[in-house]
């Protein structure tokens, strides 16, 4: 066939396909409306997993560090080593060691950990568990002693500072930043003084140099941020006792793949995020899978939609196959009518529901839902507007596809017998 006659040839299939989609314009209405319906769907219901995951990623991250370094507990063994003797009765009753947390050189493994060129930031962090005083009022909660400048770094506390300013911690050896919460339920201003008391008896009069505000109404309650001097101090420790030491990567997702590295440099066990909280990680891949399926199921059923509309053309018009492929019509350019046809439809549909997904999204973006999270964590994401509009291309293609390749196989002399 010549390129002019493979035009004429191709501009015949285009028109036919278009007289068949116009002819019923109701019906393709119909049909592209179900299909906006299954795009919209998976748009907005894809938006809101990553929201929600990034939304819980970022409110992680603001006190979890990529990986954390620390002496792991330890069970002590019984003192009968081999104890395969049936004779022998032993009672074992294994208890966790009382074993000192302290990490040795903490200065020396932050700087080879600082060797690592994925590694951002790392520093030392010291935990004590404390009670609040002011006058009768208690509340129980934890301290962190930091470095403040070193820990800023990390988690950008400053963001959530609402009253002072961290610099005020530095240039304040007693000073303390508390939650909001806690300056609430013990009715505590800036420039207060406050009294620690860690589990040891030790007291200490600290000056509030700060307020800070998290998503997390709990840690808002109960945490609060010291020099590191002062958290030793109410251990009874001296200037070299460190806990932990957290690290922050480059990519959190690829944090893992650093344990073992920084495991074998120090000495010590290591943990990346993941792997402490399983349960947050559990709780975001059934999300995804929840969403995901629904999702799929919605595009099963625009599927459907096109195949049976493409299908029921398919055999509305035999008539019109038989004479097209009695005029010399290939298979092949009955198969691109039909499957024009579904594309067009589902084309239609695809960026109908591009459009109504955005509007939802922006919709509900908008919408304050109170508490820890504010408004709904629901963001426009671009790659995935491109998903949905490949997805919804491809869908139509292949629910049209099927009765096309029908539609291809249809012998004309066998129809215009049956006439």
């Amino acid at each position: 066939m010549s390129k002019t006659a493979h035009k004429i040839h191709l501009n015949v299939d285009l028109e036919i396909a278009f007289t068949h989609v116009l002819a019923k314009k109701k019906q393709t209405i119909i049909v592209a409306f179900a299909v906006a319906i299954g795009i919209a769907a998976f748009i907005f219901l894809n938006s809101l997993v990553v929201g929600f995951n990034r939304d819980s990623d970022a409110a992680l991250f603001k006190s979890t560090p990529h990986i954390r370094i620390y002496v792991d507990d330890k069970i002590s063994q019984s003192l009968l080593q081999d104890p395969s003797s049936k004779t022998t009765s032993v009672i074992v009753n294994p208890k966790i060691i009382n074993e000192n947390k302290k990490l040795l050189n903490p200065a020396q493994i932050i700087e080879q950990i600082k060797s690592i060129e994925s590694v951002t930031t790392a520093t030392t962090w010291l935990n004590v568990n404390v009670f609040y005083n002011n006058g009768s009022s208690q509340l129980n909660g934890s301290s962190s002693g930091v470095d403040i400048t070193e820990a800023n770094a990390m988690f950008d506390i400053q963001s959530t500072i609402v009253e002072g300013n961290i610099q005020n911690l530095v240039s304040t050896p007693n000073g303390i930043i508390l939650g909001v919460g806690i300056a609430e339920n013990l009715n505590i201003k800036t420039d207060d003084n406050i009294s620690v008391v860690s589990p040891l008896g030790i007291v200490k009069i600290m000056k509030v140099v700060g307020l800070f505000k998290t998503s997390n109404s709990v840690v808002d309650k109960t945490k609060s941020y010291m020099n590191l001097s002062i958290a030793q101090q109410l251990m009874a420790q001296g200037p070299d006792y460190i806990t932990d030491i957290y690290v922050n990567t480059k990519d959190s997702d690829k944090a893992v793949q650093y344990v073992s590295t920084i495991k074998s440099i120090t000495g010590y066990n290591a943990e990346d995020w993941k792997e402490a909280n399983k349960s947050a990680e559990a709780n975001k891949k059934t999300r995804g899978v929840m969403m995901g399926s629904i999702s799929i199921i919605i595009l099963i059923v625009a599927a459907f939609t096109i195949y049976n509309i493409v299908n029921m053309t398919v055999k509305q018009k035999m008539q019109d196959i038989a004479i097209l492929k009695a005029q010399g019509f290939a298979g092949k350019s009955v198969v691109k009518i039909f499957i024009t046809e579904a594309m067009i439809i589902g084309s239609l549909g695809t960026f109908m529901g591009m459009v109504l997904g955005a509007i939802l999204i922006k919709a509900l973006s908008k919408v304050y839902i109170g508490g820890d999270k504010g408004y709904f964590p629901i963001h426009f994401e671009p790659q995935i507007m491109l998903m949905g509009l490949m997805v919804g291309l491809f869908v139509t293609l292949i629910a049209g596809y099927i009765p096309a390749r029908g539609a291809a196989k249809v012998d004309p002399v066998s129809i215009f017998r049956n006439l």
